[in-house]
């Protein structure tokens, strides 16, 4: 059963200049983690690797984007996303994530790939507006609300969700 953590209001920050890298399965379980991963996570290496990649996910952070991440990558797709991480001992950092799938010599997608970087201050006090609404829209009615609401702010903004990100 996994350990239910207690978000606090520390904030951790991504070093400047560092990638924060990791590798899954086709489940999403971890099975490498660099030392930056590590680090800002507050768990030690054995205690992720095998474990699913969610768990870091912040309660902040909406259903739909890792919707939408899931979609792009089983689909043999690139996504760029903003996601706020919780670490073992409740403090978050947000990263700008580039996850990608990952090929065999034949071409079938064999798992996920995901570098992480430090974001823009700027972008990312836009993003928890936008995740905050999200969020508020899946507890009235779902994320299917969620979904409805972000292609509705996209429409708006004159771009998909990938688009919209690069642009913050």
């Amino acid at each position: 059963m996994k350990q239910q953590i207690i978000p606090t209001s520390e904030q951790r920050n991504v070093p400047e200049g560092e990638l924060i890298v990791s590798k899954t399965d086709l489940k999403g379980k971890i099975l490498y983690c660099n030392d930056v991963f590590i680090e800002l996570s507050g768990y030690q290496e054995q205690e992720l690797l095998g474990k699913a990649h969610n768990i870091v996910r912040h309660p902040d952070m909406p259903r739909i984007v890792f919707k939408l991440l899931w979609e792009h990558i089983q689909n043999g797709k690139e996504i760029v996303a903003y996601v706020k991480n919780l670490s073992k001992e409740g403090a978050y950092y947000w990263v700008i994530a580039f996850v990608s799938p990952s090929f065999n010599g034949e071409g079938k997608v064999v798992g996920y790939h995901s570098v992480r970087l430090k974001p823009k201050k700027e972008a990312i006090s836009k993003i928890e507006k936008i995740y905050s609404q999200l969020v508020s829209a899946e507890k009235e009615g779902g994320i299917a609300k969620s979904q409805t609401l972000l292609e509705e702010l996209l429409k708006k903004e004159g771009a998909s969700y990938e688009e919209y990100i690069l642009s913050l």
